[in-house]
């Protein structure tokens, strides 16, 4: 495998190898793939085509993540053509292994072009035309558990965190509105998570997936892409067909709760993750952008328009 894989990871991998028939005595090379600040991911090569071995840590750090649930919903995934198809899992080794998409991964910078705003709108509409997810998944009872997680347990937090919780109530309030249900949600969509195939969009990698909002799916696309208002717009115009203001806004609000939740996802990272990353600067960099729309002027605005029937 060369010295490019990590020596705790060499022995994981070289059993997963003979179990796996795809790989059994087919391997050619062996190297880690950039991104992932929960799993190690792998490119593998073999004789007869290319794959990767995701494998986790043990534990996910102090993150509550159902492996079970991510494989099903991969599987569930791969069965729309968005997903990348599931070659095999291995729960006792907590890996899988997937095809390997050949294409061009996607940067906050690819939403510069329009076009890339809209077949993003199209693949996340695709996965959300097919069928459930095996679970449910909603920022308002996550963030709150990971707050519970993160009190118990003493973990650093924002000094001024539960001062927004009662705009947060009014903003959960306002969304039982216009409620339009749920579909199978990626939920974890920053650009990285974007393979452009040369034909379709695809979308990789389903441990936090679940049944949920699709305005959450755009909001949270906006947030972790960085996108400005402007492409928001054009994301939620392409997703539904037609200009509606009460989506962007409802995308809007669902997207300050990605910022709101994944800070404290941040925080219990921090803590717990053996990973070698700064959790806390990337987890503050939401919070700091959530921070400005709860405290700007739009907030009302916005729980008004989610509110109205467009």
């Amino acid at each position: 495998m060369g010295g490019s894989v990590p020596a705790d990871d060499q022995e994981v991998l070289e059993r997963i190898f003979l179990r796996v028939e795809e790989l059994k005595g087919q391997v050619v090379a062996a190297q880690p793939l950039p991104g992932g600040l929960t799993n190690r991911n792998y490119r593998v090569d073999t004789r007869d085509g290319s794959f990767v071995v995701r494998v986790s840590p043990r534990p996910a750090g102090g993150l509550p993540i159902d492996r079970d649930h991510e494989h099903r919903n991969s599987v569930i995934a791969a069965s729309t053509g968005v997903g990348a198809p599931v070659v095999a899992y291995l729960p006792d080794e907590l890996a899988m292994v997937i095809g390997f998409i050949d294409g061009v991964t996607f940067t906050d910078a690819s939403f510069a072009d329009d076009r890339h705003v809209e077949r993003v709108a199209v693949a996340c509409r695709r996965l959300h035309d097919g069928p459930r997810f095996v679970n449910d998944f909603d920022m308002f009872d996550v963030q709150a558990s990971y707050l519970d997680l993160v009190r118990r347990h003493g973990y650093r937090l924002p000094a001024d965190y539960c001062d927004h919780l009662d705009a947060v109530a009014r903003i959960r309030g306002a969304l039982t509105r216009r409620f339009e249900g749920v579909v199978a949600c990626h939920n974890d969509l920053l650009a990285g998570n974007f393979i452009d195939d040369g034909r379709d969009v695809r979308i990789i990698d389903y441990e936090y997936a679940g049944n949920n909002d699709p305005c959450f799916e755009l909001g949270n696309i906006w947030s972790e892409c960085h996108l400005t208002l402007e492409q928001l717009s054009g994301l939620v115009t392409a997703y539904y067909g037609r200009h509606r203001v009460s989506r962007l806004a409802r995308a809007r609000l669902l997207g300050l709760m990605s910022q709101y939740g994944w800070t404290l996802w941040a925080s219990i990272q921090e803590a717990t993750s053996h990973i070698e990353f700064d959790y806390w600067e990337w987890g503050m960099e939401k919070y700091e952008r959530a921070v400005a729309t709860f405290r700007g002027p739009d907030l009302d605005g916005l729980i008004e328009q989610a509110q109205e029937d467009d």
